[in-house]
């Protein structure tokens, strides 16, 4: 096995792959890379036994072979080196040797028949759409996902496909927030695929804003990913979801409606104030304002005042600022709907004037 590459057109495939690897395995082979040299080409493959990635690049003096190289090791050279080095990778028996001008490193391998591939799995369903658009439901949406929650079908993301849409969907059992985008009539049945977490925060590094089309693979207990330089496996969360229809606020008629980052910035101030535990500030509504006060241990207390279009009157209501924030920094327009119904329900956040992305925060008490 032999390639020669240069050190900018290897870094990227190398980073996307390494992100896969975790840092502490159960199996040594884990910590490696599969490195498949084909005439003209490289692969490089990255797996946990639950996601796997495979990126390709092509390469120069190319002998056939395969070797598997530590992960780790191997993207910390590349990184290392200097801008346009030249890199000459060759297997030598048990060893694989990088060379680039005078540096020289030899890594100790493992066999190649060792490394565990993801097994073929057969789609039964696929979707092709620009990447852009898978990127920025998931750019929306991400920050709702749980973090370890006992609930493991929390931790993950909801992707619904449907007839003329593709939604995301995460929640964490406080929040809720959910982002579609449109798609060209489909022959497929209805479905919903429930994706890791891990899964989500690769694709979010992996994907980029723009119009090159990618192909979703659908399984009955896997995705895959496919672009013409990556191929980017993940087992789904085999759980139920909640029902997230459900958790949209119903009979909500109190409206407000106000400039995004003037409600932003005026949280954002606050939340100084706000206690640092529990992070709670209480919103008073009337119909032309909007009071937001917040409260701490020490008695300290900070009010911001702005003017809103209310049909609410004396309306008051709690929530964590951070979901709050977190909520307006997703959304895109200039004017934000607050719908509410009373204090002690839910309230939904969305962009004034499209409602592709939903918000849903339950209240706190203070």
């Amino acid at each position: 096995m032999r390639f020669q590459i240069q050190r900018e057109a290897v870094l990227k495939p190398l980073q996307a792959v390494v992100g896969v690897v975790e840092k502490r395995q159960t199996l040594p082979i884990l910590a490696n890379l599969l490195v498949v040299v084909e005439p003209g080409q490289v692969s490089f493959t990255g797996t946990d036994l639950q996601l796997e990635m495979i990126a390709k690049v092509t390469a120069e003096g190319t002998t056939p072979g395969e070797a598997t190289v530590p992960a780790r090791k191997f993207f910390d050279i590349c990184r290392a080196l200097p801008d346009g080095a030249t890199l000459t990778v060759e297997q030598q028996g048990d060893r694989v040797q990088v060379k680039a001008g005078r540096s020289r490193f030899v890594l100790a391998t493992l066999p190649a028949a060792e490394f565990p591939a993801l097994e073929a799995k057969e789609s039964n369903d696929s979707l092709t759409l620009p990447q852009g658009v898978i990127k920025e439901l998931i750019d929306r949406v991400a920050f709702a996902m749980a973090v370890q929650d006992v609930r493991f079908y929390l931790n993950g993301m909801l992707f619904d496909l449907r007839a003329d849409s593709l939604r995301a969907v995460a929640t964490d059992g406080h929040r809720l927030a959910l982002c579609q985008a449109p798609l060209e009539a489909r022959e497929g049945s209805p479905r919903q695929i429930l994706l890791p977490r891990k899964a989500v925060l690769e694709l979010q590094r992996l994907l980029e804003a723009g119009d090159e089309p990618v192909t979703l693979e659908l399984g009955r207990s896997h995705v895959r990913l496919r672009r013409p330089d990556v191929v980017f496996t993940s087992n789904l969360i085999d759980g139920r979801f909640p029902d997230y229809e459900a958790v949209m606020p119903i009979g909500a008629d109190k409206q407000v409606r106000v400039d995004r980052d003037v409600l932003r910035d005026a949280l954002s101030r606050a939340a100084i104030l706000s206690n640092e535990k529990y992070r709670g500030v209480r919103l008073e509504i009337a119909p032309s304002q909007l009071r937001v006060v917040a409260h701490n241990a020490e008695q300290e207390e900070a009010v911001e005042e702005f003017s809103a279009q209310s049909n609410a009157d004396n309306l008051q209501i709690s929530f964590n600022v951070t979901y709050v924030l977190d909520a307006l920094a997703s959304l895109r327009g200039e004017q934000v709907e607050l719908r509410l119904r009373d204090g002690n329900s839910s309230c939904l956040i969305a962009d004034a004037e499209d409602d592709r992305a939903r918000h849903v925060i339950m209240p706190m008490r203070m």
